[in-house]
Parts: C-alpha cells; structure tokens; sequence
C-alpha cells in the first residue's frame, strides 16, 4: 500500500481518518471552495459519486481558502451550503492548504503527479483533482477548468475501478 494511505486527515466534523479508509477504492480527491466560479463542479462530483460508488468510487473534498479567499466559512457553513446548494453526500474533511509553508502532508504527495501536459507542482486553483487508485498510487491529475464528468476523468476512474 501507498504511503499516502499513511497521512493522518480530519473529516468536516472534527474526526480523525487516514486515507486508508478508503483503500480498495477509486478516489478524487478534489480542493473546494464555495464561493469560486467552478463551484457548480459540485454538482458533476456528486453525480460522479452517485453513479459510481457502487463500483468502488469516492470522492473526497478538500475545503481551500487559498485562492481568492473563495472558501471563508467554518466547517459548519461549508457542511451546510454544500450539502443545501448540491446535496453533498460525499465525504468532506476539514478546511486546509494546499500550497505553502502548512501545507496539508496529502497534497504535497499528490503534487508529485502531473497533469495531462506533464506539469506537476503546485495547485492552481479551487477544484483541481487528483485520480487515486485502489492501492494509493495517483493515477492522473488534472486542474480546475477539466470538468470532473469530462471523458477523459471519467474513463481512468471506471478503469481502474475494482468492481
């Protein structure tokens, strides 16, 4: 197993979890912010998750005030507008950075992976995503403006998918 599955995370509501969690499935893992203009991505998330979760599939959302100050609420707020404005049912952990001197130990492993165009690095922006197979290994990153529905996201999810 990846020793991404190591990294210790807290949940929206304050619980401790590890990445291990959720081992044996397909992840993306996806920086949020409720006040950007991909917000709406919620929406292709949540029908990512509700189409494939009985397949081995989650997604894991990551609240980030870095980029333009887009997420400012408490956990509470963000737990209410994502689950009032796009019926989130999955899984939200707790606000972080993603970028910079603290930032969260998860992203600077999934930062190593590039991009279609071979870039890896920092984070960009709100609603970047990162495709994690079952065992940990990142299978394929890609930024904000790619859809999470789009294709070419899709079709290395269900790939790698365990059922």
């Amino acid at each position: 197993m990846s020793d991404l599955f190591d990294i210790p995370l807290t949940t929206i509501d304050g619980a401790e979890a590890k990445l291990s969690d959720w081992a044996g499935h397909v992840l993306l893992i996806v920086n949020t912010a409720s006040e950007c203009g991909f917000t709406d991505q919620y929406d292709a998330l949540q029908g990512l998750f509700d189409d494939l979760a009985p397949r081995g599939f989650f997604v894991l959302g990551f609240p980030c005030n870095q980029f333009g100050g887009q997420e400012p609420g408490s956990e509470e707020e963000i737990k209410a507008f994502c689950s009032k404005e796009f019926g989130v049912t999955f899984p939200l952990f707790s606000k972080i950075d993603v970028n910079g001197a603290d930032e969260h130990p998860l992203f600077t492993e999934l930062k190593k992976a590039t991009d279609p165009n071979g870039e890896a690095g920092d984070v960009k922006w709100n609603f970047e995503k990162f495709v994690v197979g079952p065992k940990g290994d990142v299978l394929g990153r890609f930024r904000s403006k790619v859809e999470p529905d789009d294709e070419q996201v899709r079709d290395l999810i269900e790939d790698n998918l365990p059922i």
